[in-house]
């Protein structure tokens, strides 16, 4: 007998289940997006115990014929693509066939459907992948999915999910940011007898944001939108015969449709130690993709130190043959087709929009800033009881919510990026997010920040924005152990870093004299003989050429020695060598090739810091307020090569709440 045999359709199915269903938030995610494509304009998710006895998902969408939902059970049943040509053109989030039946595998699943073409709706009940029950009931229009007990029949499957808190987190995350794609749409999560998410519409991301996080999350974001043309370059080229026929057309390259980005990004200040409160949408679906992230990385370099991660929230939509959604059994990762082109965009948006907008950190505020990551906390019952309070916080989807007592439509929420934690109700009127924009939605009069053309700005007393652009007018009063500079302006009491403004100043002369050419330059009286190891010499190899470019003359000397004979001007011989050894330890740790750009901004990054002024470096007046002067002329005053802020400022504002005057 041979050893090869078919599965039965049972195995199948948890098979495939396997793949499909990891956990509570992945059945939770296949129903939102069955949802979504049906059309619903309001969705309610009730769960209880995080998702191991019931997730129950109702919308007012379309609804299922008798039959379509019969079949809608069967593997590789579909409505949304025919034939493999659809794959290269999907318009819906879902599409395999594969999300009811492996759901209904391992759960005891209930659905009610009615589609406005039936007199009844049709109602069908399903235990491990097994048909109980199937009759007509009068139902409201939509579809109705309840899932009991996931997993009870496989139980190693169900051991390995996680405390109920965790999973519950992990479900409000996801609830909660489909509801940021989607403003148009009602959301609610309930949780047992807690309303944890009630979402009316609104007119736009930006109202989302308020009403969910509140306003001072939405104070800490930087909005953006960007259009991008696509045309065909990147893109094979077409067969020589189809060449030939198109030789009497226009030679213009046609455009190909455009991609259009738009959403929020956080200030650099805001750092995060993980990627978790990045958040990116493709056409409506939520993805985690290795580009874009690269992208966003770039974007912030210089801006923010290399091991933390900003606050992201951004939607691309795109042609939908640009993209290829089916990669990925949870359909989480995605493949762009032209996406060295989609990654220098988003960089370049992203960075214009952090450029433009040039906020100030506040003085109190960047105190109790640190790179933060929600501990995970699985609390007992007698915890919560005791606290008379759920916290639910995880590392893993970067989300916090607190639930509390009394009566649940009225119980205070407290959602956030990581410790950015905003008090908000769970179930305002819709009128308080009716037609009114966001700037009369949330009227604070003693509020010191305010939104400006959708951008965060400070507001002095005599209402005129503060920017880094006030850099100019500020007196410098003195130091402060010859390390900081104190100046004064209208707007406030200003704190600037020596040694970082210094070095942003080089850092940006650095990199406009490497691009025409002409880098300053300094002889050795010697040359300087520095020994590498093989992994660096190995890295030099790559970059000599851009050392050289940058004011470097170094020559192999030997096997594993190099010799130096110009530096860069202002770096004094004795940190040559440890300055070349830290460029070259940076890019040894790297995993990824070499980027030309990153190695220029990384060798201007060090020469600028080994030449800029030092701390406990006493400075005249004239001194400082050159280097003030300078400091406001470049592009990105708001922090140095390495991601440190420059510059902080204590607001007349909260002076005067200091000694009590308001």
């Amino acid at each position: 007998m041979g050893r090869i045999h078919v599965l039965s359709e049972n195995v199948a199915n948890k098979i495939a289940a396997g793949e499909v269903v990891e956990r509570p938030t992945s059945v939770v995610k296949e129903l939102l997006e069955n949802s979504l494509d049906a059309g619903a304009r309001r969705i309610r998710v009730n769960v209880e115990a995080g998702g191991r006895k019931l997730i129950q998902v109702i919308d007012d969408g379309c609804g299922m014929l008798h039959d379509d939902a019969m079949l809608a059970f069967e593997r590789h049943a579909t409505s949304k693509i025919r034939n493999a040509d659809d794959l290269l053109n999907i318009a819906t989030l879902g599409f395999r066939g594969e999300a009811l039946p492996s759901i209904a595998s391992v759960s005891r699943l209930r659905m009610e459907t009615h589609a406005p073409e039936d007199a009844a709706g049709s109602v069908i009940e399903i235990a491990g992948g097994k048909i109980l029950t199937v009759e007509e009931a009068g139902l409201p229009l939509g579809t109705s999915i309840a899932v009991r007990d996931l997993f009870f029949n496989i139980p190693a499957r169900r051991k390995f999910l996680k405390a109920e808190p965790t999973e519950l987190s992990h479900i409000a995350s996801l609830v909660t940011h489909y509801a940021l794609a989607h403003p148009e749409m009602h959301w609610e999560l309930h949780s047992s007898t807690n309303a944890m998410l009630i979402a009316p519409p609104v007119a736009g991301h930006s109202q989302r944001i308020y009403q969910v996080f509140g306003k001072e999350t939405l104070d800490q974001l930087i909005p953006l939108s960007a259009l991008l043309p696509l045309i065909h370059s990147g893109l094979p080229q077409p067969p020589p015969w189809r060449r030939q026929a198109q030789e009497g057309e226009e030679q213009n390259e046609p455009v190909q449709g455009e991609v259009r980005l738009h959403g929020f990004v956080s200030r650099p200040e805001i750092q995060k130690l993980n990627r978790n409160s990045i958040f990116i949408f493709v056409n409506g679906r939520l993805i985690r993709d290795r580009v874009v992230q690269h992208a966003l990385t770039e974007a912030y370099r210089n801006m923010m130190p290399p091991t933390v991660y900003p606050v992201v929230l951004l939607f691309l939509e795109m042609p939908f043959t640009e993209v290829d959604v089916n990669v990925h059994p949870s359909k989480t990762e995605v493949r762009f087709r032209q996406s060295s082109t989609l990654h220098d965009f988003i960089r370049d948006s992203v960075r214009a929009a952090l450029m433009k907008a040039r906020p100030v950190p506040a003085f109190m505020a960047e105190i109790h800033a640190q790179p933060t990551a929600s501990p995970s906390l699985s609390p007992n019952a007698r915890q919560l009881s005791d606290a008379g309070a759920l916290q639910i916080t995880d590392a893993d989807t970067a989300f916090a919510l607190r639930a509390q007592e009394p009566p649940p439509f009225t119980a205070p929420l407290q959602f956030g990026y990581d410790g950015i934690a905003v008090e908000a109700n769970a179930a305002v009127p819709v009128a308080r997010f009716g037609p009114q924009t966001f700037a009369d939605a949330a009227p604070d009069p003693s509020a010191p920040m305010a939104a400006d053309n959708g951008c965060t700005s400070a507001i002095a007393e005599d209402d005129t924005p503060v920017s880094l652009d006030s850099l100019s007018s500020l007196k410098p009063l003195g130091q402060i152990r010859d390390s900081f500079i104190l100046a004064v302006n209208p707007q406030g009491l200003w704190i600037i870093d020596q040694h970082v403004a210094h070095e942003r100043v080089l850092f940006e002369k650095i990199l406009r004299q490497r691009l025409a050419n002409s880098p300053e330059r300094q002889q050795m009286l010697m040359p300087l003989l520095v020994e590498l190891t093989p992994s660096q010499m190995a890295v030099f190899a790559q970059m000599s050429d851009e050392l050289n470019q940058n004011g470097f003359e170094v020559e192999p000397f030997g096997i594993r020695t190099i010799a130096v004979k110009t530096t860069a001007a202002g770096v004094s011989p004795a940190e040559v060598e440890h300055m070349l050894h830290e460029i070259l330890e940076q890019f040894e740790r790297e995993d990824q090739s070499l980027n030309l750009e990153k190695i220029r901004t990384q060798i201007a990054a060090s020469i600028a810091c080994h030449a800029a002024i030092k701390v406990n470096m006493p400075l005249e007046q004239n001194k400082m307020e050159w280097l003030l002067q300078e400091l406001a002329k470049t592009d990105c005053p708001m922090s140095c090569p390495h991601g440190r802020p420059v510059v902080l400022r204590y607001s007349v504002r909260d002076i005067q709440r200091a000694f009590k005057r308001i």
